[in-house]
């Protein structure tokens, strides 16, 4: 293991079995918030197992009682990412007017999130209490779900006057009409209304998940790993092709509409007006609500 990703401050990188790494986030007193500093150590951590010729599976969990609260809206961290730390090419992240944003969540969410989807090797996210909104997008990168049935997934992006998060896997991890309501109503989805709608492969007891999601890596990781590359990408290549990615990309045209819209009206790029209290602070959902029934 290379020290770059031993010194990794908010990401541990683990080799829990033969054949198996497994990226863990390490904010658990932020609920796992990703900010600037934590995307590009994920980033990191992608790729050295996937450039490690003895790994062929790789896990993303998580540290503390919830996987990921999602982006850091709250962080202290530079906001932009420096050309050196870039994995893209589209730059241009001081730039002036909408510009510099727009270069920024092409690069931090959209294309990081579809960087890690197209990652080779088959990747299983391991998932336990609150996943909300760029939570969301970590687990949907990932090609399988293990979620505890204490876990829960929101988008509260409509109350933040926005169609969802800008990874806009809705529609293909939920199918149309429930994730219509799931947007619309902006309402937590139980792990077992996940599985029971197809978004997560397995809810196993909390106490079960590290070990059960470990036991499923094994097993593919048992096959081989030139065969399960090209039948990732093949399933991928089915997906893209009933339009996933240029719907994706005009659901994060639309996205950049309604930061501009709130920019305009409120002057900020969310809209306060339909937040609950404990949002308003500008913390994506750092006090958890109990799931509905």
């Amino acid at each position: 293991m290379s020290k770059a990703i031993q010194e990794l401050s908010q990401v541990r990188y683990e080799i829990p079995a033969p054949k198996v790494a497994r990226i863990v986030m390490n904010r658990p007193a932020q609920r796992n918030a990703q900010g600037t500093v934590m995307t590009y150590e994920l980033d990191a951590a992608f790729k050295h197992a996937c450039h490690d010729d003895e790994i062929s599976v790789i896990i993303l969990a998580a540290d503390g009682p919830h996987f990921s609260s999602g982006h850091d809206l709250g962080s202290s961290e530079p906001l932009m990412p420096t050309i050196e730390e870039s994995a893209g090419l589209w730059g241009q992240y001081e730039a002036p007017g909408w510009e510099s944003r727009y270069s920024r969540e092409k690069e931090v969410y959209l294309d990081m999130t579809e960087r890690w989807r197209n990652a080779p090797k088959p990747t299983i996210a391991q998932v336990q209490g609150a996943c909300i909104m760029g939570g969301c997008m970590l687990a949907w990168a990932c090609d399988l779900i293990v979620c505890s049935d204490d876990a829960r997934f929101r988008d509260m992006g409509v109350d933040m006057g926005a169609p969802g998060v800008e990874f806009f896997a809705h529609p293909w991890e939920l199918g149309i009409r429930r994730a219509k309501e799931w947007l619309f109503t902006c309402e937590w989805l139980k792990a077992e209304g996940a599985h029971q709608r197809g978004m997560v492969n397995h809810v196993v007891p909390a106490h079960m998940l590290p070990a059960f999601t470990l036991d499923l890596a094994e097993r593919i990781a048992a096959k081989d790993l030139f065969a399960l590359k090209l039948t990732k990408e093949a399933v991928n290549a089915a997906q893209d092709a009933m339009g996933r990615r240029d719907a994706m990309q005009r659901a994060f045209a639309l996205h950049q509409v309604a930061h501009l819209h709130n920019m305009m009206r409120f002057g900020t790029v969310i809209n306060p007006s339909q937040l609950q209290p404990n949002l308003k602070a500008g913390v994506e959902a750092r006090r958890v609500e109990p799931a509905k029934a």
